[in-house]
């Protein structure tokens, strides 16, 4: 394996933050607006995000969502390369049973030829989508084995990103392109390097995974809260050094959103969580404006369900969501807060991490 140096990985303080800040973009559509400008507003937060000192900006694969523009994460990933400079990019994550582990060799490959030392990729064995469309996606309706190769796929991934197939392996003559290969051909001058790879979970499987092959972790706690802290316990607990990282490293996604004032950051956040409403009830679609989740009647079944979803978002003025975020940091232990805010507007978006950043006084540009 090509050695990867952990400062690749751990992000860097900055301002008053306590951990380092990350942004976690599900490209999301509202109603009245389309998908090509929620792309234009994933380039305007990308770009934001690089200036207040941000350390990463991931993307996540999503499939058959009318609200969720981000099937497709190499795509957009090479998009935002193109429109920032220096802050990381990457996959929170990509799915791997959906896809060929060389194909996402190639891509990411591809994705480092572009943005050398700033790609991540992130891993997830989730469908990221309903059975019948990772049927259609998988061409399979084999899904729990796809799942339960993940290991293997996990395997055979980074051996395409090494190039390192041992002799006789069917695949030891298969390269991925731009890759490794490329500086050991005569004349080679390609670099060799290849980004990082990071496991992400929503329960205790790849967080076990990750210790044991002693990779960086990613749990999703802005939909999974009540697994976070156990999921991390095991991460930490079967860790094992390797060429990648001497000590864990584990960030969480995080719902925040910030407003000016803490009435309009709740008229934010509940227009997501109606959207939430709809999607596990079988309705998804675009995210609806504040103005319809207002005036939505919820019914006492989905008022529960949407109480106990707005208690693990982070909302309000921005001192209270620093204060929030704060305290999630210490009782989790994370080492990086990756920050998603769901909303209708791309406007309420940007703000939010204009204020967050403000609260910590992230630098207004970097070096």
């Amino acid at each position: 394996m090509d050695e990867i140096r952990g400062d690749e990985i751990r992000g860097k303080t900055e301002g008053t933050a306590t951990v380092p800040l990350s942004v976690l973009d599900l490209v999301t559509v509202g109603q009245g607006r389309t998908a090509t400008q929620a792309l234009r507003t994933s380039v305007d937060i990308a770009r934001l995000a690089e200036r207040r000192g941000f350390h990463r900006y991931w993307v996540a694969e999503h499939h058959s969502m009318p609200g969720v523009a981000s099937s497709s994460p190499a795509v957009i990933l090479a998009h935002l390369a193109a429109h920032t400079e220096r802050i990381r990019l990457g996959s929170g994550g990509v799915m791997l049973p959906n896809h060929a582990p060389l194909v996402i060799a190639e891509q990411f490959g591809t994705l480092e030829a572009m943005a050398p030392g700033r790609i991540d990729l992130g891993l997830g064995r989730a469908p990221g989508t309903d059975g019948a469309t990772a049927a259609a996606l998988r061409r399979t309706d084999r899904l729990n084995e796809g799942a339960d190769d993940f290991p293997q796929q996990l395997a055979e991934l980074t051996r395409f990103l090494d190039d390192d197939f041992p002799d006789g392996h069917p695949y030891a003559r298969i390269h991925a392109v731009p890759g490794p290969v490329q500086a050991t051909a005569e004349g080679g001058v390609q670099s060799p390097a290849r980004p990082p790879v990071w496991l992400l979970g929503s329960s205790g499987f790849s967080a076990r995974l990750a210790g044991v092959l002693g990779l960086p972790f990613a749990f999703a706690h802005h939909f999974s809260a009540q697994n976070t802290i156990p999921a991390l316990d095991l991460y930490r607990e079967s860790f094992r050094p390797s060429a990648v990282l001497d000590a864990p490293y584990a960030l969480i996604g995080v719902s925040a959103l910030a407003a000016d004032d803490e009435r309009e950051a709740r008229r934010q956040v509940l227009s997501g969580a109606l959207s939430m409403v709809r999607l596990r009830t079988g309705r998804p679609g675009l995210v609806p404006t504040p103005e319809e989740a207002e005036a939505y009647a919820f019914s006492p079944m989905e008022r529960e369900f949407v109480d106990g979803w707005l208690t693990n978002i982070v909302h309000g003025t921005p001192d209270e969501v620093r204060t929030g975020l704060d305290d999630l940091a210490k009782r989790t232990g994370a080492d990086e807060l990756m920050i998603t805010a769901n909303a209708h507007g791309g406007e309420a978006r940007l703000r939010s991490y204009e204020l967050i950043a403000d609260a910590y006084g992230l630098p207004t540009a970097t070096a």
